[in-house]
């Protein structure tokens, strides 16, 4: 039976119609983010959008989180949460695609190395989760570490919002403007607007570049047309697969560039799994539960790292929305859901038609998106004493430090023995990576300097 107030629990079997459906509407809930995700890795690694690899690469990503949630739900720590692509990864991504070593590199061999990376790195938190010593290490990790990590997440991608969506600002601030209105000024009028914001938002612009493409108003070359050339010739089937965009290339500096974007990501895991026990009717998670579930992420980072989606997994906080809004917590419904990802992400023609999504509307979906990761990694200061000087210089300190050392380190780069040392810190010291730099000096700063716990925020962060 559910728990109180929920129509269906955890453990609860909807008919299947229902189940289907509602699986559907977690699925959907996930889209926007994930649909953001293959245009910047795209671009990091130098893949056109007209290529029928970008195509390919969507469908992957959608692919892998139907393996991963699957993977969760019944061998992790079994909570109805959509695993999908982070943000975390976006930095670092970047930072290494750039770097000296693959600054003219094939699209390719810059996914390869992505891809040892993310593999590299998921050992690590295989490690920590199926050991149990992740709980040691968030005791030292508190929202002193956090707000900055995250918050640079967000800030770092500032140049991929205006400039994209001002390609063709009419279409741009068309998707910006419906985004703001359904999410916040319709948000209450009607569940639609509550749950699916970003997706109506690029339907409808994308739906309008459509009919002034096939007017022929916005013509060929123009920033805002759609173009279906690589939707015709793209297959209808094409089943995602290891080692797809060639072996996997291992790399020091990719590995340690990339464990800040794990951390981020683990320690917001860990918040999604309390919010999604409790509004499914689980009760609190249990620290073998937090492992098991950690430790299937760090499976289901290796499973995408083989595949090649260009980025890791995450627990995505969208879908415990839904399950707030909806009262249904059911796990079956979620395991439906990724079923519904796996389907359609073998499908060939899936990825392409949403490879045909105008510039201004991409960019248009990163100027809302964006800054409100900032937001989010803002918000954990709630738990902190912000009138501690203590506390007030950490922050300032991590936050600037992020965002200046790395202008430095860019136009000084180093070069010295051993060189792989100089790689990793020409690495990290890329504005995309600004978010290691500020989680090395908050998490260091923060745990020498004296300060209670109640004012580091860690009573109300662990509490």
């Amino acid at each position: 039976m559910a728990s109180e107030g929920l129509i269906y629990g955890i453990d609860d079997k909807p008919p299947l119609i229902e189940t289907i459906g509602l699986g559907f509407q977690h699925y959907l809930t996930m889209f926007g983010s994930t649909l953001a995700i293959p245009y910047l890795v795209g671009g990091y690694i130098g893949l056109p959008k007209t290529d029928q690899a970008f195509g390919w690469l969507i469908g992957t990503l959608f692919f892998v989180s139907g393996i991963t949630t699957l993977l969760q739900t019944t061998l992790g720590n079994r909570l109805p949460i959509i695993q999908g692509g982070t943000f975390s990864f976006l930095g670092p991504t970047k930072g290494l695609c750039q770097s000296k070593a693959l600054a003219h590199a094939s699209w390719q061999l810059r996914m390869q190395n992505v891809q040892g990376a993310i593999i590299s790195g998921a050992f690590v938190e295989i490690f920590l989760g199926f050991t149990g010593l992740l709980g040691r290490l968030l005791r030292s990790i508190g929202p002193i570490t956090i707000a900055p990590t995250i918050a640079l997440i967000g800030l770092s991608l500032y140049e991929y919002g205006a400039p994209k969506a001002g390609t063709h600002w009419g279409i741009g601030a068309l998707t910006i403007g419906l985004i703001i209105l359904f999410s916040q000024y319709l948000r209450r009028t009607h569940r639609i607007f509550e749950l699916f914001p970003i997706l109506l938002a690029i339907l409808i612009a994308w739906g309008t570049a459509a009919i002034l493409t096939v007017t022929g108003v916005f013509g060929p070359g123009h920033p805002a047309h759609v173009s279906t050339a690589a939707l015709a010739v793209a297959p209808w089937f094409r089943l995602p697969y290891p080692g797809q965009w060639g072996m996997p290339k291992f790399s020091l500096p990719g590995f340690v560039t990339f464990l800040a974007g794990y951390l981020s990501s683990i320690v917001e895991s860990v918040g999604d799994y309390y919010a999604c026990a409790r509004l499914a009717g689980a009760g609190i998670p249990t620290k073998q539960m937090i492992n098991r579930g950690i430790g299937m992420e760090g499976v289901g980072c290796l499973v995408a790292g083989a595949f090649g989606t260009g980025n890791a997994t995450t627990s995505y906080s969208e879908n415990i929305g839904a399950i707030g809004l909806t009262r249904v917590g059911s796990r079956v419904v979620v395991q439906a859901g990724a079923i519904l990802m796996l389907v359609l992400g073998a499908v060939g023609k899936f990825g392409a038609l949403f490879a045909t999504v105008p510039d201004p509307i991409v960019g248009g979906m990163y100027c809302a998106m964006f800054g409100m990761i900032a937001a989010v990694g803002l918000s954990n200061l709630q738990f902190v004493d912000l009138n501690s000087a203590r506390n007030l210089f950490i922050l300032g300190f991590a936050f600037f430090m992020g965002l200046s050392l790395p202008i430095y380190v860019v136009a000084h780069p180093l070069s010295f023995d051993p060189q792989w040392l100089a790689d990793i810190i020409n690495i990290l010291g890329r504005k995309e990576a600004g978010m290691a730099v500020a989680a090395l000096i908050a998490v260091l700063l923060d745990n020498t300097i004296p300060g209670t716990p109640e004012e580091r925020g860690l009573s109300g962060w662990h509490g």
